[in-house]
């Protein structure tokens, strides 16, 4: 087998341009970064200070600053207030719920909130039921700006008192006369109904999902969620997640029908509002810590909760001009006193959800080598999909020996496709691997960001030629 001698620092490893070549992408379309963890020196610098969209790899940047100022033993909470106790199961006035940002304040969480006030004997709210959001300065979200497809649960942006991620599950249930499924929602939405309009048809599953549309209408004062597009029996049982409203509107209804399904009544409405200072507290929920919630948000690619980690770093530096922008400094300066060269680095929401968002390989590289030398170190690294076991990663490197010798992350958005993070090569010695590819071909370059996995496992110097892979 022959081998490759070591690279220059502008090389692209052979496996890796074959690959590239494959699929009619140009190296200068890639930056590559790889680097003993520890040693300054890079073993591979090919376009490393270009700016270049890393996609969802942006979570590592939002992670990292996460890590540094918060800790990774941070935690949100939720907090219950009214406007005086209750009495006899009354409470009479304002039920107060005042969110902090919980990047994981899921239903389970909800309910276990909501069900410990009537554990202690809640029965009734005579008055409103306030959402307190003021934690965070928002500006302006438009779901629909970045693809057109602003009823997925994936464009919804930051919210203080996120409940869900905003998300509603739909449940498809053929029926055995056949022709439309029955459809079922989750969470009970309060006074929200649910209409079908889906058109039964034959052939097989494929893409069922393309092929459904949801909206949310208002007739009057009731709202009606429209489910419509093609069905087809073959597809079974199904679930379907999908965000028909924005997070605060889904919050106050989700709180409402929560309330009353646990057999609360309620008699005023629910809506905005701030906690008055003289508010009695009632009940609080601390979320998972932030090791916790990374360990999803990068395994998993959630951009809500990046987002929020972001918003929670922008409002703790006070927020101006909103905690949106306040945050992207925030990250910046992590980076800059790190001694991350940020010349290319462009932060718009801290998730990669974007196509204005930039990093050279150069600062991934140098970030994830400082990242490792922090005290939160074992938590960052298990935060990232573990190459061939789980996460994003997980069908990845199916039959390489290098396959669970990777810590990751991944990203892929139209025209750009990265990874970066740590490979344990068969020597015992860690390295920093980052690869962006920005080109209209992207996403076909899998293959050859496997290959710079493979290649640096082997210990690079070690690593086969081409076709050796």
């Amino acid at each position: 087998m022959c081998l490759l001698a070591l690279p220059s620092l502008a090389a692209v490893p052979a496996p890796v341009s074959d690959e590239l070549s494959k699929v009619g992408i140009a190296e200068d379309a890639v930056a590559i970064w790889v680097g003993k963890v520890g040693e300054r020196v890079p073993e591979i610098a090919h376009n490393a200070d270009a700016a270049m969209n890393p996609a969802s790899v942006m979570k590592l940047v939002t992670t990292f600053a996460a890590f540094d100022v918060l800790g990774p033993t941070h935690t949100w909470k939720t907090r219950v207030f009214a406007d005086q106790a209750p009495k006899d199961g009354i409470l009479d006035g304002n039920l107060y719920l005042v969110g902090e940002g919980d990047p994981a304040l899921t239903l389970e969480r909800l309910w276990r909130l909501l069900r410990g006030l009537r554990q202690k004997g809640v029965t009734e709210i005579q008055g409103n039921v306030v959402m307190d959001r003021s934690a965070w300065r928002l500006p302006p979200f438009d779901a629909w700006a970045f693809d057109g497809k602003g009823n997925r649960p994936y464009n919804i942006g930051p919210d203080p008192l996120m409940i869900n991620f905003a998300a509603l599950r739909l449940r498809f249930v053929p029926t055995p006369a056949g022709g439309p499924p029955r459809l079922t929602i989750d969470p009970p939405l309060d006074g929200v109904a649910v209409v079908s309009a889906l058109e039964a048809s034959p052939g097989g599953c494929g893409e069922w999902d393309e092929r459904l549309d949801v909206e949310l209408i208002a007739p009057g004062n009731r709202s009606v969620i429209r489910v419509g597009g093609e069905w087809r029996d073959a597809c079974g049982e199904r679930e379907w997640y999908v965000a028909p409203m924005p997070p605060d509107e889904y919050s106050r209804l989700a709180v409402a029908g929560m309330w009353k399904e646990l057999g609360g009544r309620l008699t005023g409405r629910v809506f905005d509002g701030v906690t008055p200072a003289e508010a009695v507290p009632l009940a609080m929920d601390r979320s998972p810590t932030l090791a916790e919630i990374a360990r999803d948000m990068n395994k998993w690619s959630n951009n809500v909760q990046a987002r929020h980690l972001m918003a929670t770093l922008g409002a703790g530096a006070g927020g101006v001009p909103d905690s949106v922008r306040a945050g992207a400094r925030v990250l910046a300066e992590r980076l800059a006193l790190a001694g991350v060269d940020t010349g290319a680095l462009v932060v718009e929401n801290g998730a990669g959800l974007s196509r204005v968002e930039s990093i050279s390989a150069r600062a991934l590289g140098q970030m994830l080598d400082v990242a490792f030398s922090r005290p939160w170190m074992p938590e960052f690294v298990a935060s990232l999909a573990l190459v061939g076991f789980d996460g994003t990663a997980r069908n990845r490197l199916g039959d390489s020996p290098a396959r669970g010798y990777a810590h990751v992350k991944t990203g892929s958005i139209n025209g750009a496709k990265a990874i970066a993070g740590y490979v344990l090569d068969r020597h015992g010695v860690r390295h920093v691997v980052a690869m962006l590819v920005n080109d209209p071909s992207s996403w076909a370059s899998r293959a050859a960001q496997d290959a710079l996995l493979e290649w640096v496992w082997y210990g690079a110097v070690d690593a086969p030629a081409v076709g050796g892979l």
